[in-house]
């Protein structure tokens, strides 16, 4: 049997002043510091105080995502249709062509949207205000069926665009809501010989309800590409009766950042215009909805609307759009800020809209 062997008891105090020990108690103590330390200088960034970069859309290389759905409300955007002195469409320029100004400062472009080369076309939301006045023949209506239709069959190959159908004499009254069903588009187009017509022309009216349609039920963004909202008029080109002015409803369509489209049809023009001349402006030209809108004014003077309606079909396509982010201290102080394009001095360009007015802070 081996010998019990005793160790001498040693109390903590002593232990530690044994120097390995010493060594390894002071290790760990600073061990321990070091961590504690660490832990509280780890702070949690809350989720809304993240922030994220700047970054309109994906680029080429990268995946499209909701990031696009989450910054509309900092991004401001603006259409600008540019043409050479033909009057053609120039689809070619490039971000750098183009200069951008808020308020007289120019500020960087951070987003440049353009129809791809590829013939890939901008997705549109575009609501017909269609005058059944009495001043239209059956005939003309039954030609601006075969062209309205013919227009949303170009704009809508892909089904992203939506369209809908209003009309409007001494009432407003929507015959279609925005739909991308062709079929549905055709049934409203021919409502239009027997709906009830008036004494009034009530346009403003029509464009004013057109934008607040738009509005509510037409996205900025689909399928993850921009979207263009439009209202396209076809009238006499003489309002009567509205209850809202002109100047209103300019004003909300370049808040909700809607173009207008006029076409006037040949009731009107047929008795001002000949071969030599163009025709004088209407009351509707004079009151500048289309002008201050980024739209334009055309003409129906053949008695095949057809080609005026492929002819606008691409108009309403062609345009740039140029975003940019406004400085902080401008984003919620509720003030209008001016908004102003430089192109290339060979080009005549127009802007959907003179300017935006900011969100108040009580808002």
């Amino acid at each position: 049997m081996l010998p019990l062997i005793k160790f001498p008891t040693l109390s903590l105090k002593s232990f530690l002043r044994c120097p390995p020990v010493r060594f390894l108690a002071l290790l760990l103590i600073c061990l321990a510091f070091s961590s504690s330390q660490c832990a509280a200088q780890e702070v949690v960034v809350p989720p809304e105080k993240q922030e994220r970069p700047r970054r309109a859309l994906p680029s080429s290389t990268q995946e499209a995502s909701d990031e696009v759905l989450r910054i509309d409300t900092d991004l401001v955007t603006v259409d600008v249709t540019a043409a050479d002195a033909a009057g053609v469409p120039v689809r070619d320029l490039r971000a750098a062509d183009f200069k951008l100004y808020e308020d007289g400062s120019e500020r960087e472009i951070s987003l440049f949207n353009v129809e791809k080369r590829s013939g890939e076309r901008r997705p549109v939301a575009i609501v017909f205000a269609l005058d059944v006045s009495g001043s239209m023949t059956v005939e003309e209506l039954e030609r601006l069926q075969q062209a309205m239709n013919v227009f949303t069959k170009r704009l809508s190959a892909d089904r992203s665009s939506m369209f809908a159908v209003m009309t409007f004499g001494m009432n407003v009254k929507t015959l279609q809501t925005l739909t991308a069903d062709q079929q549905k588009l055709t049934r409203a187009f021919a409502r239009l010989p027997r709906e009830p017509n008036g004494l009034s022309t009530h346009t403003y009216d029509a464009v004013d309800d057109a934008v607040r349609l738009l509005v509510r039920h037409a996205p900025r963004t689909r399928e993850h590409r921009l979207m263009k909202r439009a209202v396209v008029v076809v009238t006499d080109g003489f309002p009567v009766g509205d209850t809202v002015a002109s100047s209103t409803v300019i004003e909300r369509a370049n808040s909700a950042d809607v173009s207008v489209y006029t076409v006037t049809l040949p009731s009107f023009s047929r008795m001002l215009v000949s071969a030599e001349r163009q025709p004088l402006p209407t009351p509707l030209d004079v009151s500048g909805l289309t002008e201050k809108t980024g739209g334009t004014s055309v003409y129906a003077t053949d008695k095949d609307f057809e080609p005026l309606f492929r002819a606008l079909a691409e108009e309403v396509t062609s345009a740039y759009v140029l975003g940019f982010y406004p400085p902080e201290e401008k984003r919620r102080d509720g003030r209008f800020h001016t908004i102003s394009i430089e192109a290339p001095r060979s080009l005549t360009i127009r802007q959907s809209r003179p300017g935006y007015k900011a969100e108040g802070n009580g808002q």
